[in-house]
C-alpha cells in the first residue's frame, strides 16, 4: 500500500498564504513531517495556478529539494505547472502526476508529460459528459478509454493509477460500495493489471470533525480488501498510518485491531456485512462496526450515527 501525503495544499489557508509569500520554512516543514511519516510522495495541490501562481510548482519542488530527497505528486489542473515540477525533479521517473481524465483535452496533456518523463500517472474515472458514473460498469468505460490512450503512448500500465472518484458517504451512501466494486472491477480488468488510488478524505467530507478520522480508517481498511494499491492520505493521522500498518503485517496491536483485520478479510474474499462479528463491550469495536455498517449501507447515515 503506497501513500500520498496530501498536507501541502491551497484549500488550506496556511499553505496558502505561505505558498503565495513564498514561505519556504513553513513548506519545507510541512514537507519534513510528511516525509517522516514513511510516505511514498508528497503531494503539492496548487490547483489551477493561474496568473500570479505562475512559476509556483517549480519553486515548492526546488525548495523541498534543497532539503530533503522526495518523491514527489504534482497536483494542478495546469500542464505547464506540472511540467514545471517534473523539469524541477532529478528523478521524474519516480514522481506523480494527478491528474488525468476522460476529458480529451486533459487527457492528452497529462498522458504525454506522463510519457515523456516516464512518471506515473493518477487517472480519475470521470469526464465533462457523464460526469462521475453511477456504477462500476460506466467507470471501467472511462478507464478503458484512458488505458487506450495510455498503451498508445508506451506508458507500462503499473504507472497508471486508476482513482473511481469516492463521493461523501453523507452525500451519497449507495455510492460507497460503487466506489469499492469499481476498485476491484480495475484490478480485474486490464493485463498487464493497473494501480488503484482514492482520496481517503473525500469519503467523510461534511461529517464532524470527530468521526472523519473513524469513517477514513474504515473505509479504508475495506478499500484495501478489495485490492487498493495507494491512497491520498493525511500524513499527520497517526492512528490511520498504524492500522494500514496492521492490516499490511495481519498482526494485532490492541484488541479492536482484529475487527478491523476481520473487516479487511471480510472484503478481499467477497464476504456478507452479517458475517462481520464483534464484542459489544469493547467501545472501539462498538465504533468501527457501526461505521462498516454505515458504509456498507445496512443502516442510515446520520451525524450522530457512531451514538446511536
Amino acid at each position: 500500500m503506497k501513500l500520498i501525503g496530501e498536507n501541502i495544499h491551497i484549500i488550506s489557508k496556511k499553505n496558502k498564504t505561505a505558498i503565495e509569500n513564498r514561505d519556504s520554512a513553513f513548506i519545507i516543514d510541512m514537507a519534513k513531517r510528511q516525509a517522516d511519516t514513511g510516505i511514498d510522495w508528497i503531494d503539492l495541490n496548487i490547483g489551477p495556478a493561474r496568473k500570479s501562481w505562475a512559476g509556483t510548482m517549480d519553486w515548492l519542488t526546488s525548495t523541498i529539494l534543497a532539503e530533503m530527497d522526495v518523491n514527489l505528486s504534482f497536483d494542478t489542473t495546469n500542464p505547464a505547472e506540472m511540467q514545471a515540477g517534473l523539469k524541477a525533479h532529478p528523478n521524474p521517473e519516480n514522481c506523480l502526476l494527478n491528474s488525468a481524465s476522460g476529458d480529451p483535452e486533459r487527457l492528452e496533456s497529462v498522458t504525454q508529460l506522463a510519457a515523456d518523463y516516464n512518471s506515473s500517472l493518477i487517472a480519475l474515472t470521470l469526464n465533462n459528459e457523464t460526469g462521475i458514473p453511477k456504477d462500476p460498469d460506466g467507470r471501467i468505460e472511462i478507464a478503458s478509454v484512458i488505458l487506450e490512450r495510455t498503451m498508445g503512448l508506451g506508458i507500462d500500465n503499473s504507472k497508471i493509477f486508476l482513482d473511481p472518484l469516492v463521493l461523501p458517504v453523507n452525500v451519497d451512501q449507495a455510492q460507497v460500495m460503487a466506489a469499492l466494486d469499481s476498485i476491484r472491477v480495475f484490478k480485474e480488468s486490464f493485463d498487464p493489471p493497473v494501480m488503484t488510488t482514492i482520496g481517503l478524505s473525500n469519503i467523510s467530507n461534511g461529517s464532524p470533525k470527530e468521526v472523519r478520522p473513524l469513517i477514513n480508517r474504515v473505509f479504508c481498511v475495506m478499500a484495501m480488501g478489495c485490492g487498493l494499491d495507494s491512497a491520498i492520505v493525511d500524513a499527520f493521522d497517526s492512528e490511520l498510518l498504524r492500522v494500514i500498518k496492521v492490516i499490511k503485517t495481519q498482526c494485532a496491536q490492541k484488541e479492536s485491531d482484529s475487527l478491523l483485520i476481520s473487516l479487511y478479510n471480510l472484503m478481499r474474499e467477497f464476504g456478507e456485512f452479517e458475517e462481520l462479528s464483534y464484542n459489544k463491550d469493547n467501545p472501539e469495536e462498538v465504533e468501527i462496526y457501526k461505521t462498516a455498517e454505515v458504509l456498507f449501507n445496512k443502516n442510515i447515515y446520520a451525524h450522530n450515527y457512531a451514538e446511536c
